[in-house]
């Protein structure tokens, strides 16, 4: 599989200036004991979670009471409890640093753009607390935003967490359904939503569906109107309890922002993670969890330090918006960046590090792939001298695409291919600064995860396929699912597979550098371009039509990429023909989201179920892909899988 030379290898002097190393000498202080490199020093961390989490809280300087204990009920996943006794803010770490430094830097495509100063932050933040105090927002509310990734997203999620408000958010692309599904459950107190927004080089205007989804959130008191494209003002005009950001704010003055210090699992984030049935869950996860798991990823494996420039091409309907936000708790610099990042061509990201003197470029697996076909070599159009590490996540980083880093981005960079997921707002998998880097493969397991390899009888596999599972818990573990009372769903979600181990759904494979390979979801969720997506959502909108009596839906593997394939039984006398198709697509794109669209629909005369009625989407899509089929024993009619064989349709 791999190559006999690394394509890259840290030189001693960026080894002896990287935080890991320096932490991998407190570490042998606090072990009295020498490590011979990283994997002894990540042995060291699972086998000490104690004082491993208790390091990290040091070294990176976290502010808040750690208290008398670190973990107890270590052993019980879920039911473990880290830090039982501290108390902490999690906007309080963000928000250490002051003065006329810049914490935000905006570009929302070519048409915004905004500078924030650490001070300037520090006062919209003010601004936003006391505006969201007056409207009697308390500990434990829910504040949702149907945002774009903009500076003003950030300081409102750091304005409710320094109350203690649990903060939720989606992009403004989701239809008027996806929305609902999301925030409809956890009933906000408070909706923030843009006037519009840009996307290749077009306004987007979002006031109805800002209206409709208003009208059916029943919980709120206030709805607030970000102005992006001029037109605030107008908008919340149109909106019942509704008021433009900017009037919201006059009465209030920037003043130091004040921190309501709490327990380390009290909540922070819902996030949403679609599933096969069913509306999306939601994934509640902990201000210290996140916190300490974030800074541990940010200052060891990233290796950020203070004045760093962050970037991350996300929206705010990924949890690499949240992780992107966490950057300001190290002092870096966060750089964002709004719409498509083809807009007005494949060059726009690398003038904005150019332009910006970027040190951490994070984007996607597809965008790496799809600046490598369009020909583009920033190598030799871009000044990418202040790039220290590339990062790439969402879905798997081809042998070709990691060579092309290298060849037609830039030669001496750490590449870190890093992978993890919504549920544990983080990575299992990620660079190492200190190691080389291996065609193909993702550096190492992060410190303190317990990440193995098992095979289906619950044994450790090396070198070959398996599920990804994590042995021993960890801080960023969900607290529970919302609307969960009893934690069935969520023991059904992660623990079902295999008892007290985390089994995360994802195929992965140990290589032989101790480096690993994701090679795509070993359950039924899709991930085209690398942003996981349920295939419920597409069902709860095709089975609406009439014309349609089932439906089942797989990402196929294509193009180094998963693209996603609808199958549709149709109604007696209904053809599949291009304006049904057309109609199908603009129902999935306006009710669930452009991403949510498939590449191709396909009319089959059957689905195949099993024998209590469920769809089976693995078994079609092991046969789509070529691969034998598991327990076709529990099918109530396996004829049906033929169907699905060497289809011309999904040939090209």
């Amino acid at each position: 599989m791999a190559a006999d030379t690394p394509l890259w290898t840290p030189t001693q002097e960026r080894i002896d200036a990287a935080p890991m190393t320096a932490f991998m000498k407190a570490a042998e202080a606090k072990a009295a004991r020498a490590f011979s490199g990283y994997a002894e020093l990540h042995r060291w961390s699972i086998d000490n979670r104690e004082a491993f989490w208790d390091l990290v809280w040091d070294f990176c300087a976290l502010v808040g009471d750690k208290g008398e204990r670190r973990l107890v009920d270590g052993e019980r996943m879920p039911g473990a409890s880290f830090f039982p006794d501290a108390r902490l803010n999690f906007a309080e770490n963000l928000l250490q640093k002051t003065g006329a430094g810049e914490a935000i830097v905006f570009r929302g495509e070519d048409k915004v753009e905004r500078r924030l100063s650490w001070n300037e932050l520090h006062g919209l933040t003010s601004r936003l607390q006391q505006l969201f105090r007056s409207l009697g927002v308390k500990a434990g509310d829910r504040v949702a935003a149907m945002m774009p990734n903009m500076p003003e997203t950030i300081a409102a999620m750091l304005a409710a967490s320094s109350i203690g408000a649990v903060w939720s958010s989606c992009s403004p692309d989701f239809g008027e359904q996806g929305v609902l599904d999301r925030f409809g459950q956890i009933e906000p107190v408070v909706f923030i939503a843009p006037d519009g927004y840009w996307y290749n080089g077009k306004a987007i205007e979002v006031a109805d569906k800002i209206r409709a989804v208003a009208d059916k959130l029943a919980s709120l008191s206030k709805v607030l109107i970000v102005d992006y494209l001029g037109t605030s003002s107008d908008v919340a005009a149109t909106i019942d309890k509704a008021a433009a950001l900017e009037d919201a704010l006059s009465p209030f003055a920037a003043k130091p922002v004040s921190f309501e210090r709490l327990p380390f699992a009290h909540p922070l984030y819902i996030l949403f993670s679609s599933g096969t049935t069913g509306i999306p869950k939601c994934i509640v996860h902990s201000a210290g969890g996140t916190l300490i798991q974030h800074v541990k990823e940010h200052r060891l494996h990233a290796g950020l330090l203070d004045g760093d420039r962050l970037f991350y091409f996300t929206t705010c309907g990924w949890m690499m918006w949240n992780w992107l936000v966490s950057g300001l708790a190290s002092g870096a610099t966060l750089l964002l960046y709004d719409g498509s990042p083809f807009y007005p061509d494949g060059n726009a990201l690398f003038d904005f590090a150019d332009a910006e003197k970027m040190t951490y470029f994070g984007t996607s697996a597809k965008f790496i792939d799809s600046v490598r076909k369009a020909g583009l070599k920033p190598i030799a159009s871009h000044d990418l001298s202040s790039v220290r590490t590339i990062s790439s996540t969402g879905s798997p980083l081809s042998p070709e695409d990691f060579r092309f880093v290298y060849d037609g981005i830039k030669k001496d960079v750490h590449l870190a291919s890093i992978s993890g997921g919504t549920d544990i707002v983080s990575c299992f998998v990620l660079g190492v600064p200190t190691e080389p880097v291996w065609t193909g493969e993702i550096q190492g397991p992060g410190l303190g995860l317990a990440v193995d390899v098992w095979d289906d009888d619950g044994k450790p596999v090396r070198q070959e396929k398996g599920e990804l599972v994590c042995t021993k818990a960890f801080p960023s573990m969900p607290i529970g699912f919302w609307n969960d009372p009893e934690g069935m769903k969520y023991h059904a979600a992660y623990f079902e597979r295999f008892d007290n181990v985390w089994c995360h759904g994802d195929f992965a494979e140990w290589t032989e550098h101790g480096g690993m390979v994701i090679h795509g979801r070993s359950d039924a969720t899709l991930n085209p371009g690398g942003v996981r997506i349920g295939t419920a959502e597409i069902y709860n909108q095709v089975e609406q039509m009439p014309e349609i009596l089932e439906a089942l839906c797989i990402g196929q593997d294509f193009d180094n990429d998963v693209r996603v394939v609808l199958f549709v039984r149709l109604a007696p006398g209904v053809t599949l023909d291009e304006d049904l198709e057309k109609r199908i697509r603009a129902r999935i794109r306006t009710g669930a989201s452009p991403r949510h669209v498939p590449a191709r629909i396909v009319a089959v005369a059957d689905i195949p179920r099993t024998k209590s009625g469920k769809i089976t989407e693995l078994a079609v899509r092991d046969v789509v892909h070529g691969r034998a089929v598991k327990n076709k024993e529990a099918l109530a009619n396996p004829e049906a899988l033929e169907l699905f064989r060497d289809l011309p349709q999904l040939a090209s």
